[in-house]
């Protein structure tokens, strides 16, 4: 696979290291098993992936590029590049502006921008609309792309099976950056819906059978449909896609449910199946389904709670605290600067979208801590984290000690 150039501020020795380790030992990536850091009073259960992935590293890479080859351009971001708030924060040091926030709200007026102005698309690709306005503005949309390859990939292949006159189902978050551009590009090769979750999939059920009015249709997918949608005759045909970063088990459900749906609905047997829904397995993203199978190998284990690391508006990064709360308490932090002290830190709460202060490690003869983060998180903070808690512990082993006994 493709090495990228990363700022050195990003990266960890022993994050680095670690992931070395593992990588030699298991080529093929087949065990998914945790890292186990040992230093007597603490252990550490790392996930096997996490971190960086190669869209993120791609996204970067061209980013600061694009800064270190235009030193008297002014630099835009369409949004955040990626979902990571020490990422974005040292792109706005440097200079560069960003166009909209998060969920598309014009920050600059496009009015503002000049021809050789130098615009970065994120690595969650931009709508075709977008494209177009910079075209207008006579500013090229794919000189500064750093859009995922596997987020394109997604695109491709809805046209594909638009193209044979399926309709898209997008299953994805409809105010996300990543799910807006899969939309906008999806619907300009067939009609397509959007779908959050598994109830909204159960109801777009009910106007795949009839079972509803489509003038329902309209209310229940207010906002999610593309211009023209006709219930009636857009779901007799569907494929299934989704925003990358959601978790692979829900998507692959959602599609195996609406494909159930289809077959007692048509009478479908065998080859039947493909004239009323496509095949879309193939739109799964290695990275999120390589760190989503890596944290339910972790959980197989014992441990006292779990820390996951990341951008609180990251998909991918609360997909994986969503997994880990299922077994054990979990703490959803930003970088080091969360963990006050050993009793308290302050973390994420994705129910309620607000930060809590809650107690934090218990005085016990050992702990046990899971760890792990997003696609978007950098080694760096990762390590910052591993050290700010073992501070807190009388350790039995120096932590490059601890690595190297990984080798053995």
């Amino acid at each position: 696979m493709k090495s990228f150039v990363i700022p050195e501020i990003y990266k960890s020795n022993v994050i680095g290291r670690i992931k070395e380790i593992r990588r030699l030992k298991d080529r093929l990536k087949k065990d998914f098993s945790p890292t186990e850091l040992d230093f007597g009073s603490v252990r550490f259960l790392i996930a096997r992936h996490f971190g960086f992935c190669y869209g993120v590293e791609n996204a970067v890479e061209i980013a600061y590029k694009t800064i270190n080859e235009n030193p008297d351009k002014r630099i835009f971001l369409l949004s955040e590049m990626i979902h990571n708030p020490d990422v974005n924060a040292d792109l706005l040091s440097q200079g560069v502006q960003f166009l909209m926030d998060t969920k598309g709200n014009q920050l600059i007026d496009w009015s503002n921008l000049q021809p050789d102005d130098a615009v970065i698309v994120p690595a969650f690709g931009t709508t075709l609309e977008i494209q177009q306005q910079l075209e207008q503005l006579r500013i090229d949309p794919y000189r500064y792309d750093t859009t995922c390859p596997f987020v394109e990939k997604v695109w491709n292949r809805a046209q594909q099976i638009g193209e044979r006159g399926y309709s898209i189902v997008v299953h994805g978050k409809p105010g996300h950056e990543e799910t807006r551009a899969t939309f906008s590009h999806s619907k300009e090769n067939a009609p397509t819906v959007v779908v959050n979750d598994m109830a909204e999939a159960c109801q777009l059920a009910l106007y795949i059978t009839g079972a509803l009015p489509k003038d329902q249709f309209y209310v229940d997918f207010a906002g999610q449909y593309s211009q023209g949608f006709d219930p009636d005759k857009d779901l007799a045909r569907i494929g299934v896609v989704n925003q990358t970063t959601m978790l692979a088990s829900d998507t692959q459900a959602i599609a195996d449910y609406l494909k159930q749906v289809m077959i007692t609905h048509y009478q479908l047997q065998g080859p039947e199946i493909e004239k009323h829904f496509a095949n879309t397995r193939d739109t799964l993203c290695y990275a999120t389904n390589d760190n989503q199978e890596a944290t339910y190998a972790l959980l197989q284990h014992e441990a006292d709670f779990a820390v996951v690391v990341g951008g609180y508006n990251s998909s991918n990064t609360s997909h994986l605290v969503e997994l880990c709360e299922e077994k054990l308490p979990t703490f959803f932090i930003q970088s080091q600067d969360k963990i006050l002290d050993k009793n308290l830190i302050r973390h994420y709460n994705l129910h309620t979208r607000t930060e809590v202060t809650s107690p934090f490690i218990e005085e016990k003869e050992k702990t046990t801590i899971m760890l792990t983060c997003g696609a978007s998180c950098p080694d760096a903070v990762m390590e910052s984290v591993m050290l700010k808690i073992l501070s807190f512990f009388n350790i039995s082993k120096e932590i490059t000690q601890a690595v190297e006994a990984l080798n053995q």
